[in-house]
């Protein structure tokens, strides 16, 4: 178990958490926007908790399965231009450039897109069966995400695990405030679906030539240009709170009501 506590697992963690919380917040939201249009108020707090603990089962056994996918490398499926390719390769080539693509078009919904918020009003109440199914289904599509990124950035399933669990907790009990600092804060937003891009990025590389990709040390320069981009932006954001002088870019993205959230009351 010492592998767990090394310093490359550490800040494995700790960036994954970070990710995960940050990129999870549109999940949260867009459940919450879901359960706000329950026909009745008592369901919230009953949908809530199914939808915490249905997405932390279901990560964790895809995290279980993207482990044992990875521990399938070596046994070759099928010849490319004299390259063999295993399972856990061709995962991660799939997985990489899955997570180049929904990156870039995030990027581009955020800035470009349409206006979410609009999309999202003046649609009939749901039922407590009708809105866990479109909860389960939405958090389906965004744990994908969750799972892809935890595998390109940590090494030990234990660590995605812990690291995942702890990203829904946060978001569980506290996703009005980070999501309301994160809308305050958009470029914070845009670092992390950058840092998705590299991950998308390393990953599409361990899957071509796993053996080059460890030589390179890709992990240390994407933390390295992780750790540096996110400093440089709190640098940005305590020199503009100084100054008192900033204008905010306001992306297209579902934001909270907190006058109608039903989930505050039910968390706090």
């Amino acid at each position: 178990m010492e592998y767990l506590f090394t310093s490359e697992s550490l800040i494995s963690f700790l960036i994954l958490v970070v990710l995960e919380v940050v990129l999870g917040i549109d999940n949260v939201i867009f459940v919450s926007i879901i359960m706000n249009r329950l026909k009745l108020v008592t369901d919230h707090k009953k949908a809530r908790s199914i939808w915490m603990i249905t997405g932390i089962i279901s990560r964790c056994l895809m995290l279980m399965g993207l482990s044992w996918l990875l521990s399938q490398k070596g046994k070759s499926v099928f010849t490319l231009f004299g390259k063999g390719f295993d399972l856990a390769s061709i995962v991660m080539l799939l997985g990489g450039l899955f997570l180049i693509y929904k990156s870039v078009k995030e990027i581009h919904g955020k800035l470009e897109g349409e206006d979410m918020n609009q999309s999202t009003q003046n649609k009939p109440g749901l039922s407590l069966s009708q809105a866990i199914a479109q909860i389960m289904i939405i958090d389906a599509v965004f744990s994908f995400d969750s799972i892809i990124t935890a595998g390109g950035t940590a090494k030990h399933v234990e660590i995605m695990i812990a690291a995942v669990v702890i990203a829904m907790v946060i978001m569980f009990l506290f996703s009005p405030k980070i999501a309301g600092f994160i809308h305050k804060h958009p470029t914070l937003k845009m670092l992390a679906l950058s840092f998705l891009v590299m991950i998308g990025l390393s990953l599409v590389m361990e899957g071509w030539n796993s053996e080059a990709a460890h030589e390179l040390k890709m992990k240390n320069y994407i933390y390295f240009g992780m750790a540096f981009s996110f400093l440089v932006e709190l640098l940005n954001m305590t020199m503009m709170n100084r100054q008192k002088k900033r204008r905010v870019v306001v992306l297209n993205e579902p934001v909270l009501n907190e006058e109608k959230i039903g989930i505050d009351d039910t968390a706090h």
